[in-house]
């Protein structure tokens, strides 16, 4: 094995510059702001976790799991996502806490992505946990915050699209009952959202006429407030009209909350279908093909951690944002640089400190040797000034 040249990074990540670090930063902190008014208390938990308690806990495949051992020889790993550390933390440290409990964060989170190419393998998560309500109201409450959410980071054109893993599990055990692995390769199909085989998989697989129409119709379960309604009349399964129902009750909160708008319901959508145990969602930018955020019902993980109880939530891949908001206008800093000589450097330096206080301005200060540093500034064509090649909107010369 070759070493890694000075300058190489290890595959799947990078560095971030200045100007991506100020974008990085004002998403988090409007995000972070949006979800403190709606009563989400901020949580930082470890970057490295116990492989065998929050590792096995975690979405991610045991594959894609950064693993490292610890001077005891203990597993540890990266982590991966931020639900199961939080999970770990509500079920020990805040065990006394009552529910519900609302948490937010924003960390970076570590995948092992084997050259998958447009994959990083660092990356930034913001996002909230509504732990101890398993009510639709708690998850028109976090699709709603995700909403606002993603208008506080800047995304201006967006959808939400909402699922249910119930009703995808009760339409396959009513047609395909008990066998799992025929469930199993159908999820994989809509999970990849690749439709062309699945309608292969069921006609090649199935003969009933009447399955073949249900399952097929699954891919037309796809629009507005009517779903609910449509999704009604394919299947009697008790979880599937159940799943239906929750749905109808979550998109009435939308409505109230005024935020519907945004939103579609997709029962093609089901997930991470190992992790998710009812409602899940995503969300999706304009012009961009991965979704900027996603989320669900996970009630079954605070179970691994002795103490059970109803979550629901979702992360916005504050990444994938940066993208999107880079095509926008941003709101750059009123920059100021401030020149002085020994002599008034005291007059200087006060006067600097003054206009920090003001809101929206970046203050640089530099001592220069000559007036003749002062008269080598550059009038720039936009009412800008340019001085040993950084541009600048004012320059206030104390010399």
């Amino acid at each position: 094995m070759s070493k890694p040249k000075v300058f190489e990074k290890p595959t799947g990540l990078k560095d971030y510059l200045p100007g991506a670090v100020a974008k990085l930063r004002k998403i988090e902190n409007r995000v972070l702001d949006c979800m403190d008014k709606w009563g989400y208390s901020q949580i930082i938990t470890p970057t490295l976790e116990f492989y065998d308690t929050v590792g096995v806990a975690s979405s991610t495949l045991d594959r894609k799991l950064f693993k490292l051992l610890d001077q005891n020889g203990r597993t540890l790993v990266l982590r991966s996502d931020m639900t199961a550390p939080i999970a770990r933390v509500v079920a020990s440290l805040l065990k006394e806490e009552s529910f519900p409990l609302r948490l937010s964060y924003h960390a970076n989170v570590f995948r092992a992505f084997e050259a998958e190419a447009g994959r990083e393998s660092e990356f930034f998560q913001t996002g909230v946990e509504l732990v101890g309500d398993g009510s639709s109201e708690a998850d028109a409450e976090v699709i709603a915050l995700a909403i606002a959410a993603l208008q506080a980071a800047g995304v201006k054109k967006f959808k939400i699209a909402v699922g249910h893993v119930g009703f995808l599990n009760g339409l396959l055990h009513e047609i395909l009952g008990d066998c799992l692995e025929e469930q199993l390769a159908l999820k994989e199909f809509l999970l990849n959202r690749d439709y062309v085989g699945y309608r292969r998989w069921i006609q090649t697989n199935l003969t009933n006429k009447k399955h073949i129409e249900e399952l097929e119709g699954l891919l037309r379960l796809r629009g507005g407030e009517e779903i609910c309604a449509q999704a009604k009349l394919v299947t009697p399964n008790h979880l599937a009209q159940a799943s239906v129902q929750h749905l109808c009750e979550i998109w009435d909160v939308l409505e109230a909350y005024g935020v519907s708008e945004h939103v579609l319901i997709d029962l093609t959508m089901i997930g991470d279908f190992s992790y998710y145990t009812g409602m899940t969602f995503e969300g999706y930018a304009a012009d961009l093909g991965f979704p900027v955020c996603s989320g669900g019902r996970y009630d079954n993980l605070l179970t691994q951690f002795g103490r059970p109880a109803p979550a629901t939530g979702f992360a916005l891949k504050t990444t994938r944002i940066m993208e999107v908001i880079d095509k926008e206008a941003s709101d750059e800093p009123y920059r100021i640089l401030v020149l002085y000589d020994l002599a008034h450097r005291e007059e200087a330096l006060k006067h600097a400190n003054e206009m920090r206080s003001r809101v929206g301005v970046r203050v640089e200060t530099q001592r220069v040797q000559t007036e003749s540093e002062v008269e080598a500034i550059e009038l720039k064509a936009e009412g800008s000034y340019l001085f040993h090649g950084r541009v600048y909107e004012d320059i206030v010369p104390f010399v």
